[in-house]
């Protein structure tokens, strides 16, 4: 366990259903922005929470002091509230789930090692020199290094207990070039799970990436704009892989769907191709590590696969223990918080939809006029499915040939709508996990898939 006191033993003392969880997130960030060093900092925070349940309602409380003495007034805390809201409401059981004695995941827990401030800035200099030798006519160059670290025990008074460490880091670099007095820009990400060293050991590992990073720059700065209109396109893997986190993932999780989403009334109806497949996955997938791997949610459930979407017809939402008992679905630990002052909620942990049997240079040569969009800076979607994305890399597609790269354009529609389009899916597949999920509290999550063939609306200029 990482944390000096006993959870196992003190939750044991509570005369309800109790959830303790310690806890401590360390954020490192650096930027240097055109040479210069505009942030460094590291922020750490900690604390214990207790989580009590009542009748069919929690009560929470929470505490930056992590000792035994805060920890049996946090349950007592905890048990007050829930006996006060359940006053109001009326009762429902938790539901049963897997019995949990002991967990502790040593792969990621043996990443941990010392490292300071110095060698991510030193690294990061070392960037940004070769990328200012060899690129002068760059009008701004921006190198951003990012590193969470969580540390994590937990012990439930049903018997569960468990302890992780999940470290992730990740350098963005954006470049920007002047074409016409517009600023061009474009960006990419490396890195994944583990710590620094753990991904970066050599400036020279990049040093191809940038080379392509800023050749595609050059591309974009040279290329053309999209035309309007709905077009037959490809998306690639990170589009798809957002596709399926912002406008179909977030309109099934069961908070959601509760509040009214599109999904509401759609479980065994047909909702996308037969040649869609969607996935929630925990913590493996293709018996590799997924990025943001999620073994015990944190209300002690046992982290299992949710199918959503399998060939075309919508299975399942993403539930908690008060979620599955509404909807009669299983329960597979989709509750996540990302601090210890935060109560679980409905989250997404690996969101993917699954590859197919087509060849990309396939895909390509079977669209006369349409366009490969590749790259995308953000999206958003609404309850209804509705998305719109931004897209800044893609080319046109010309008579089953690569055109002209385009500069920035969006994408928009209904996603449920889109999937039903999609005649071909890509056998290849890719993870994105840079970015976090911004539902009432921000939680690392990953995206991904194959590239997908549709039609879209694309916005044009």
């Amino acid at each position: 366990m990482f944390f000096p006191i006993e959870l196992s033993e003190i939750v044991k003392k509570s005369k309800q259903y109790c959830e303790l969880r310690a806890q401590e997130n360390r954020d490192t960030r650096i930027n240097i922005l055109n040479g210069d060093i505009v942030n460094n900092s590291t922020v750490k925070i900690k604390g214990i929470s207790a989580r009590s349940y009542c009748n069919g309602k929690w009560g929470f409380s929470s505490n930056s002091e992590i000792n035994q003495n805060i920890a049996y007034e946090l349950i007592k805390e905890a048990e007050d509230n829930a006996r006060f809201i359940s006053k109001k409401s009326s009762s429902i059981n938790l539901p049963s789930r897997p019995s949990i004695k002991s967990f502790n995941y040593d792969e990621l827990k043996g990443i941990e090692i010392k490292e300071d401030q110095n060698l991510y800035i030193n690294f990061l200099k070392e960037i940004d020199n070769y990328i200012q030798k060899n690129y002068s006519d760059l009008q701004a160059r921006n190198i951003i290094f990012s590193q969470q670290i969580l540390k994590k025990d937990m012990a439930t008074s049903d018997g569960a207990l468990y302890s992780i460490l999940y470290p992730r880091s990740y350098i963005y670099i954006f470049l920007t070039i002047e074409k016409d007095g517009q600023p061009i820009e474009l960006y990419d990400v490396f890195g994944g799970i583990g710590r620094f060293s753990h991904n970066f050991s050599s400036v020279n590992d990049l040093t191809l990436k940038v080379d392509y990073l800023y050749q595609n720059l050059k591309k974009k700065a040279d290329g053309v704009y999209a035309e309007a209109g709905i077009k037959k396109c490809i998306l690639d893997s990170r589009i798809s892989g957002m596709l399926a986190h912002e406008a179909i993932g977030h309109t099934v999780e069961a908070d959601i769907v509760l509040g009214g989403s599109i999904a509401k009334d759609f479980i065994g109806k047909q909702v996308a191709s037969p040649l869609i497949d969607l996935v929630d996955f925990a913590h493996h997938y293709s018996n590799d590590l997924c990025p943001v791997p999620v073994f015990i949610d944190d209300e002690g459930t046992l982290a299992e696969d949710t199918v959503i979407i399998e060939k075309g017809i919508l299975k399942g939402y993403l539930n908690s223990k008060d979620n599955c008992q509404i909807f009669n679905q299983s329960l597979t630990g989709n509750a996540r918080a990302y601090l210890f002052s935060d109560e679980p909620l409905v989250r997404m942990r690996n969101t993917a939809i699954l590859p197919g049997k087509d060849k990309l240079e396939d895909m390509i040569s079977s669209v006369d006029d349409g366009y490969y969009f590749i790259m995308s800076e953000n999206g958003q979607a609404d309850t209804n499915g509705e998305f719109m994305f931004s897209i800044s890399f893609g080319y046109e597609i010309k008579k089953g040939k690569i055109g002209k790269a385009i500069r920035d354009t969006t994408i928009s529609g209904v996603a449920f709508n889109l999937l039903k389009t999609v005649d071909m899916v890509s056998n290849d597949f890719i993870w994105e996990s840079s970015g976090f999920c911004g539902k009432k509290q921000p939680i690392p999550v990953s995206l991904g898939g194959p590239a997908i063939r549709c039609e879209v609306m694309v916005g044009g200029k």
